[in-house]
């Protein structure tokens, strides 16, 4: 009976995501402008789709899934996850969300956890770069030409409101980059036009639970507890916007926009490769 209950489960998920109006629409057509807009996935890829446990990445898997189904270009897809030190219940429960959400998942282990646990200044950067570090070396090891990462239109946005504010740069989240200290690998983002609600309502739409977040400090809060740092600049630009659409409800779209709409006439000074331009070299 329980095993029914499963296969119902995972049956009324597959049917949200592609038969909902809402869902379709705004997930998987999303998904699959990104992929088209910025030439994510060319003929003979072999992505590692990379899986912390949240909802993002668990659903951009379940996307992925779709486009290899739907799409006519040869690609491979690795379902990897980095087990950095979680505890086994949440390790569980990303093995479970995985199985019930029919993703084959490619697992690792690392002791990063462990490695900043002591660190005191800007460990979730450090776990952040590391975790990146190793991810690239297992999908390259694995075959790998490109890892998939679940950043989100939210995150976009925010990002480069934080550059501003709290970076003294404008610069953005990018949809692909090349790796520095992997040849050949590249970093994708294919969720970049799917909104952060969209992605919730899909989660609860379904009645899913998954890990807030792969952090050691956070690992016994659930992903709807929604507490975290109350110092993060994150959750302050996060605020901060969500202020500003008060009273200019264009903010998120203006935000997003103005990254593809820089005027390099009307700027004081840039960098392109590493290297300093200033509007005087050519007044």
């Amino acid at each position: 009976m329980e095993t029914d209950s499963l296969q119902s489960r995972a049956r009324a998920i597959e049917v949200s995501l592609t038969r909902r109006r809402r869902f379709k629409e705004k997930l998987v057509h999303r998904f699959a402008q990104a992929v088209a807009d910025f030439r994510l996935v060319e003929p003979d890829d072999k992505i590692a789709v990379c899986i912390s446990g949240g909802k993002d990445s668990m659903l951009m898997a379940k996307l992925f899934q779709e486009l290899k189904r739907r799409n006519k270009i040869p690609f491979e897809l690795v379902f990897l996850v980095m087990d950095p030190g979680y505890n086994p219940e949440n390790r569980l429960k990303i093995e479970q969300n995985a199985e019930l959400l029919g993703v084959p998942i490619t697992v690792f282990e690392s002791d990063i956890f462990n490695s900043v646990v002591n660190v005191e200044k800007s460990p979730c950067y450090l776990c952040a770069r590391m975790r990146r570090g190793h991810l690239y070396k297992r999908a390259q090891e694995l075959g790998c030409n490109k890892i998939a990462l679940g950043h989100h239109y939210d995150d976009v946005i925010e990002t480069s409101l934080m550059s501003m504010l709290w970076g003294g740069q404008i610069q953005t989240m990018m949809p692909k980059l090349h790796s520095t200290n992997y040849p050949d690998m590249q970093l994708i983002r294919p969720m970049y036009y799917i909104r952060e609600d969209d992605i919730i309502a899909w989660r609860d739409e379904n009645r899913l639970s998954f890990l807030q977040c792969a952090c050691r400090f956070t690992e016994g809060l659930s992903e709807e507890s929604g507490e975290e740092e109350s110092a993060s600049k994150r959750k302050e630009t996060k605020q901060l916007i969500q202020q500003l659409k008060k009273t200019n409800p264009a903010v998120e779209a203006n935000i997003f926009n103005s990254m593809h709409n820089v005027a390099l006439d009307a700027v004081i000074a840039y960098k392109t490769k590493g290297e300093k331009h200033h509007f005087l070299d050519t007044y």
